[in-house]
């Protein structure tokens, strides 16, 4: 059985009436038999059917053996860190998406977690950045927003060898492209609201575990902090998984045309897409990825803030927003947007210049989306020369 035939039918016919699509249990509490004497659900918070039957497909999608969802990203990586206490330090990349990294700089370092900012694309310097305190590896492979690409296996080796725990964004990768468990890693999260939701229509966060201790560590804090998605929102990230292997395998190809159309551009400074033979990591993604995914980001000649934001103003099916991994194209400017509580040194030593500009690509065709860039470069160079004063 192929793995799409498996995932479609991994989503259970409900027993009970025979409805093809999974129920939403719309409640927050459930009648006992006797105290303590249920039908495995006793309060909403705890558990829900709808968002077991979520967990259930999430962890088998990734391979893993436990799932947990939780009501953000964000609330998925708290649930990770919690794993810690104060003492403990993380080697993190550098490239890091700003809402971790504003987590773990504004939020865990008072607690007494240190984080090591590292290009974990280089093995060596992954490597040196561990001390006898280092508990936890932090990876984004591909990376938000610079596609760098990490050598999982590898450093699943490393974390191996200093009784460290690895944990994989694969939010940009998705499990249809790569599965960091069964490469490895410890620990994988998502934020759900991207890919796996697909139509920008929730917000919604993932944890999956290689080994059911962690599994269980990852439950109680969802359990006891709270931040559990909600029964419509779990309907709908199911509802999304049963396309996503078909919309990943569009958004990367429309994201390799643009990818392509860019790399020619003479309005181009650099293009970041593992899927061109001239992105550092190809090699590496070719062999540990299924495909190159549907982001794109690129910098301009003109590297300014002001040749950027008249860029993603110019766009029409490019949609200017924060996320990504929904069926229209986005476009956002990271220094001014999602990676804007990185201080500006850190940003730009990490790679996300004043210029760069990423692309979420959608499910559009290939040829308007093109298009549309080729009209935005015009419109932008107009905006740029009448904002230019004359003496």
């Amino acid at each position: 059985m192929s793995t799409i035939t498996e995932l479609i039918h991994s989503i259970p016919v409900d027993e009970l009436t025979g409805a093809i699509a999974v129920p939403i249990y719309q409640t927050s509490t459930f009648v006992q038999e006797a105290p303590g004497v249920n039908k495995g659900f006793d309060y909403a918070r705890t558990n829900n059917p709808t968002r077991q039957t979520l967990e259930t497909i999430v962890a088998q999608l990734e391979g893993g053996h436990t799932a947990a969802a939780f009501s953000s990203g964000l609330a998925a990586i708290d649930a990770v860190l919690k794993l810690l206490q104060a003492g403990d330090e993380i080697v993190a990349v550098d490239d890091i998406y700003g809402g971790a990294f504003r987590l773990f700089d504004k939020v865990y370092a008072k607690f007494g977690v240190k984080v090591h900012y590292v290009d974990t694309s280089n093995l060596r310097a992954v490597a040196n950045a561990i001390t006898p305190a280092t508990r936890l590896i932090w990876l984004e492979t591909p990376t938000n927003p610079t596609l760098k690409i990490s050598d999982i296996s590898a450093i699943a080796d490393i974390a191996k060898a200093h009784n460290c725990w690895l944990c994989v964004d694969n939010t940009f990768a998705s499990p249809v492209l790569q599965q960091p468990l069964l490469q490895g890693a410890d620990i994988v999260v998502h934020s759900a609201t991207k890919y796996l939701g697909g139509h920008s229509d929730l917000i919604a966060g993932l944890v999956i575990t290689r080994t059911p201790q962690l599994g269980a560590e990852i439950k109680f804090y969802q359990n006891a902090c709270g931040a559990v998605l909600s029964p419509f929102d779990s309907f709908l990230l199911i509802r999304g998984i049963e396309t996503l292997h078909l919309r990943v395998k569009q958004h990367s190809a429309n994201a390799l045309a643009v990818a392509t159309y860019l790399e020619q551009h003479p309005a181009v400074g650099k293009v970041f897409y593992p899927g061109l033979a001239s992105h550092p990591g190809h090699a590496l993604a070719k062999r540990q990825q299924k495909g190159f995914g549907g982001i794109v980001s690129f910098t301009l000649r003109d590297d300014t803030e002001e040749a950027a934001q008249a860029f993603v103003t110019s766009t029409r099916y490019f949609k200017l927003a924060e996320s990504l991994g929904g069926i229209k194209s986005l476009l956002c400017h990271p220094a001014a947007m999602t990676h804007k509580s990185i201080p500006d040194e850190k940003r730009r030593a990490a790679g996300v210049a004043d210029s760069l500009i990423r692309l979420s690509v959608g499910l559009e065709e290939a040829d308007d989306l093109v298009a549309d860039l080729e009209q935005a470069f015009k419109r932008a160079g107009k905006k740029l020369t009448s904002s230019v004063p004359t003496y």
